[in-house]
């Protein structure tokens, strides 16, 4: 029953995903594929994926214990944080802060995570905003 149930979710927010998609307002100068593609596939995975939930469900799901589902709450809470935080701290802190937890908590050692961390939030700036040209939010250190 519990898979029915998180499949009907998945499927809920599959449709809630697919109507803000198509909400969005295109641009005269967009792409010949336009901003609403990409979301509407995800949107069309995750419903094909919730329908083969709902249709065919485990026998005997196991579910993980409590801590499990703490630790992904505090992974939640982490990039909600994250979100507050992005235009406060900029795109590198606030991105090297959030991976930096989001690696330790997936199982590499403290001073791995950080320099993980770093070198993740260094990247995707380098990528983004030095070769792509896009902006992204700025820290109090200019960056």
């Amino acid at each position: 029953m519990s898979d029915r149930i998180f499949g009907l979710v998945g499927l809920i927010l599959a449709f809630g995903y697919a109507w803000a998609a198509l909400v969005i307002e295109e641009s005269f100068l967009s792409d010949a594929v336009g901003p609403k593609a990409f979301p509407l596939i995800i949107a069309g995975v995750l419903a094909l994926s919730s329908i083969v939930i709902i249709i065919k469900p485990d026998a005997a799901p196991e579910w993980p214990p409590f801590n499990r589902f703490v630790e992904v709450g505090a992974a939640v809470l982490v990039m909600i944080l994250y979100s507050i935080f992005l235009p406060e701290l900029g795109f590198v802190i606030a991105t090297a802060l959030a991976a930096t937890y989001l690696t330790w908590r997936l199982g590499t050692r403290p001073i791995s995570s950080v320099v993980s961390g770093c070198l993740t939030s260094f990247g995707i700036y380098a990528i983004f905003h030095l070769v792509l040209g896009l902006s992204l939010a700025r820290g109090p250190l200019g960056f």
